[in-house]
């Protein structure tokens, strides 16, 4: 046996924080899984249906047939990738959804890449830059830590502050030496409790410290947006952000969202001003470098605009009557999930995180797909699952996971509600 053959067939050392999550992922159903075949939001792994509620396509743009009608033309247009770099060329889809997009966020200027991974990791080290520094929210998605940790190889000096904590987020400003840029890193709409941050507090403070606030909303955008006398549910009209949402406007903040949820497209974006939007296409790597989403996706996208605008306000009250009844079987069964918003998104820790592989199984054998939140995804006190709802998942669905729920709160012990707060995860 050669030394290269001993080498390759030695197991390598690894970080031994991941073990739980990589248990998980070789042995059970719901994680790494296979889906074979979709019928709406019915699933089958193997020979087994489920109905789906890991789906983040929140307002079911992904099944609806106006949409998908969209992506033929435009391929026979464009072909089936435009393998430009976007310094390079733009096909003229890409300004008509930055135009769009503008308008309706109500921001000064929008700028499209392919994901918001590449966002944070290439912007974030940009708007700090060597001597400057990064304040972030502990609870803020795995991501935004990605490129605040880059931004620190490069010379940002990194803070983290509680989770909506103002008061820590302030005094670590006041200590921080003046000079170099400052950027306050939150989410939106939270991936796991689904509750979000007074957005209009944490801007005021960054104001009043010449820092800029930086707010990822991939699970707000395209659910809640601008309240109006005419709204059809609590979401709010329009889908427009959680900027939008609270009232609150775009003086030093710059919004990053993504269409890969609620539009169910490959695409992401920053509403940002114009000189900072002209500075990161000779500064940010994706705009440099990167292939561009699929034709596909920026056809879904502004075909998605046009359903947002004739049907979208019906959509979300749909969504938000079938959370509802969801949360209401949460709480009569006496459960705690972190969600007081009423967003789609509720996280159900338990009670004894090493059953979450047993608690995930019953899930799965009694035909209910959701996202398991294992350690280190979330910390070891809020380890359970997360139940995503969308519009698309039908009347019938509903019920079935509410008669889960209920069998499952029998069965196995979860938090009960008055139980402390819980962690953003992936």
């Amino acid at each position: 046996m050669t030394a290269m053959t001993t080498i390759a067939s030695e197991k390598p050392r690894v970080n031994a924080r991941y073990d739980d999550l990589e248990r998980l992922r070789a042995s059970h159903p719901m994680m790494d899984a296979v889906i074979d075949e979709i019928r709406g939001r019915r699933i089958r792994i193997g020979d087994h249906w489920l109905a789906d509620f890991a789906s983040c396509n929140y307002l079911g743009f992904d099944l609806d047939e106006e949409i998908i009608d969209s992506i033929d033309a435009a391929v026979r247009t464009w072909g089936t990738h435009p393998s430009w770099s976007r310094l390079l060329g733009n096909p003229r889809p890409y300004l008509d959804i930055e135009d769009q997009l503008t308008e309706l966020l109500g921001a000064e200027d929008t700028l499209v890449l392919p994901t918001i991974t590449h966002i944070h990791t290439a912007v974030i080290p940009i708007l700090t830059g060597a001597g400057g520094a990064v304040f972030v929210d502990r609870q803020a998605h795995r991501t935004i830590w990605d490129g605040a940790s880059i931004a620190a190889g490069q010379g940002t000096a990194l803070y983290r502050f509680g989770h909506d904590d103002l008061d820590e987020l302030e005094d670590k400003l006041r200590q921080t030496p003046e000079g170099g840029s400052r950027l306050i890193c939150i989410d939106g709409v939270n991936s796991m409790t689904g509750n979000a941050p007074d957005i209009a507090a944490f801007a005021a403070l960054a104001r009043e410290h010449g820092a800029l606030l930086y707010v990822d909303d991939a699970h707000g955008f395209g659910v809640v947006g601008e309240r109006s006398p005419f709204e059809t549910s609590p979401y709010g009209a329009r889908g427009n952000s959680i900027v939008r949402h609270q009232g609150a406007d775009y003086d030093h903040v710059v919004l990053v969202g993504g269409f890969s949820k609620a539009y169910s497209s490959l695409l992401a974006f920053l509403a940002l001003p114009t000189w900072l939007k002209n500075h990161l296409k000779t500064a940010a790597a994706p705009y440099l470098y990167s292939g561009p989403s699929p034709t596909a996706s920026l056809a879904t996208v502004l075909a998605g605009f046009r359903v947002n605008a004739a049907r979208g306000d019906e959509i979300r009250a749909r969504l938000y009557r079938k959370t509802a009844r969801v949360l209401e079987t949460v709480h009569a069964a006496g459960l705690r999930t972190p969600n007081t918003s009423g967003h789609p998104i509720i996280e159900l820790p338990l009670a004894c995180g090493e059953r979450i592989d047993e608690v995930g199984r019953f899930l799965f054998d009694r035909g209910i797909y959701v996202t398991l939140a294992a350690y280190p995804l979330v910390p070891r006190s809020q380890v359970g699952f997360r139940v995503q709802v969308t519009a698309a998942n039908g009347d019938d669905e509903i019920e079935e996971l509410c008669a889960v729920l209920g069998e499952l709160a029998a069965r196995f012990e979860l938090q009960p509600a008055g139980g402390p707060g819980a962690a953003r995860g992936g």
